[in-house]
């Protein structure tokens, strides 16, 4: 048999407990600390970052599994727009992603066989890519809906069971090591101060129509229909953020690229005239400074942001973004070269606050699946 992969993606989901919870789960953990020697508790090696958080557990009774809520690709979706998808249906809780935690792969055919992490050796192999998920309300679930897609709860047979417990007592009920090496960065990412992150969305407008045969002002100048097909099939994956703010260049093609998604959920453009092309090449510092005041705004109010520039504006922008990267090799993800990121596309930004100031601890690409 050739070779062949499964795509699939899925996530963790996690929320803060109530003092009450605290003081309980901390009883049970003390009466049931000698349960297992071989699973060191990861909130006793990171009681300060994990106290008080639970996450969210499924129970899959075809293979009498716990295990994260993840489910396989559907046909034109990518893995950010799955895990959300799949995490609604499995848990029937509504999400916005976060920062991508990792991945694991294993044969198709140890599916939900317990023991040691299983090996690929031929044949037919799954993939699944994890998130970093939070709980979002009714409302702003609701809001996203046009531009998401419908998320249709999971058959009984598929989960039969959803349990919200603390980090410790999930690395006891996961049935299997590779979820807990997902647990193990779940952890790392709350070391960061993840669950404190804001994403900020960058977006390329889409293609536009060419300065040579366009008649008009560049102002004016609007997307081409393919642009306008690339700038639709991009709300499936900044819905997947659940973004409540939406900024904008005034000009043409960029109102062009976000309207869709304004129209979609509900919420307005506010235009930032200090990004556009002649703004940015007149006071590339003002230009800087109304980002960064998003940035403060997403942090200050715990918001997502989406911002759309221009090529130009991004290559100015992203010079700054990169001294507030984490680490070297995170700040290499933000292009130096034009045209920084293709049209059409967009980045998320995890940002975090610090004594430093605002810190990224994660950056994601996204392409829009147009088919």
């Amino acid at each position: 048999m050739s070779n062949m992969t499964v795509e699939a993606a899925g996530g963790i989901v996690y929320r803060r407990r109530s003092e009450d919870d605290i003081a309980q789960d901390s009883d049970a953990s003390r009466d049931s600390q000698n349960a297992d020697e071989s699973m060191p508790a990861l909130d006793e090696r990171h009681p300060s970052a994990l106290d008080g958080l639970e996450v969210c557990v499924v129970h899959r009774p075809k293979y009498d599994d716990w295990s994260w809520p993840k489910g396989k690709l559907e046909l034109n979706e990518s893995h950010r727009h799955a895990a959300v998808r799949e995490i609604g249906e499995e848990t029937g809780v509504h999400v916005a992603l976060g920062p991508r935690l990792g991945e694991i792969e294993y044969p198709l055919d140890s599916e939900g066989k317990k023991g040691k992490r299983p090996k690929a050796k031929g044949g037919v192999t799954k993939h699944v890519v994890f998130w970093m998920a939070r709980p979002i309300g009714n409302h702003e679930s609701a809001m996203r809906t046009a531009a998401l897609g419908p998320v249709m709860p999971a058959d009984i047979g598929e989960i039969d069971k959803i349990v919200w417990v603390s980090v410790r007592h999930a690395r006891r009920l996961l049935s299997h090591a590779q979820d807990r090496d997902i647990l193990d960065l779940f952890v790392d990412r709350v070391e960061e101060g993840a669950e404190n992150s804001r994403t900020l969305l960058i977006v390329r407008h889409g293609k536009a129509e060419s300065r040579k045969q366009w008649k008009g002002t560049d102002a004016d100048r609007p997307i081409t229909p393919r642009g306008a097909a690339a700038a639709y099939a991009l709300n499936r994956e900044l819905a997947c953020f659940a973004p409540s703010r939406l900024i904008t260049s005034p000009w043409v093609r960029c109102l062009e690229t976000i309207e869709v998604f304004s129209w979609q959920t509900g919420l307005s453009m506010v235009p930032a005239d200090e990004l556009t092309e002649d703004a940015f090449a007149e006071n590339p510092q003002a230009a800087w400074e109304r980002f960064e005041e998003e940035i403060e705004h997403a942090l200050n109010a715990h918001i997502t942001t989406a911002v759309c520039m221009h090529r130009p504006v991004i290559g100015g922008i992203f010079e700054h973004l990169r001294t507030m990267c984490v680490s070297k090799s995170l700040s290499k993800q933000l292009i130096a070269s034009s045209p920084y990121m293709p049209t059409g596309n967009a980045v998320a930004l995890s940002i975090v606050p610090s004594d430093q100031g605002p810190r990224i601890i994660d950056i994601q690409r996204m392409a829009p699946l147009v088919y």
